[in-house]
């Protein structure tokens, strides 16, 4: 989040929130004020560490279904990646010989035009 949007949302000033990032503590009042408009908890703010972070999304890998699930396909594709390429090769392939056909028409013509004349 911006900290326009968090000054907004909080009705403080942008330089407001620039001083409360750069704080080593803040009053509890103001933390759960924070904490509600980011939707988390104040503990969270307090506890937070890049390194929890990182354990954070590492466990959520690690607990997720091989298989995936509605918010985490897993690493399976649904498709073979060769089957798309394959695919996209004979459609691009079928549109490059649509263009030389109309290339040739195009020839044919000039060339009936010519004769005429």
């Amino acid at each position: 989040m911006k900290q326009e949007t968090l000054a907004e949302e909080l009705g403080i000033s942008q330089q407001s929130v620039s001083h409360i990032e750069q704080s080593e503590t803040l009053e509890n009042k103001k933390l759960e004020e924070v904490a509600k408009v980011l939707g988390v908890t104040s503990e969270a703010i307090e506890n937070f560490s890049d390194e929890n972070v990182i354990n954070y999304f590492n466990n959520f890998y690690d607990n997720s279904a091989p298989q995936g699930n509605s918010f985490n396909q897993g690493m399976y594709a649904t498709f073979n990646p060769l089957d798309k390429l394959v695919e996209a090769y004979e459609e691009n392939k079928k549109l490059y010989e649509r263009l030389v056909q109309a290339e040739r028409d195009k020839l044919s013509y000039l060339e009936e035009l010519i004769k005429k004349k």
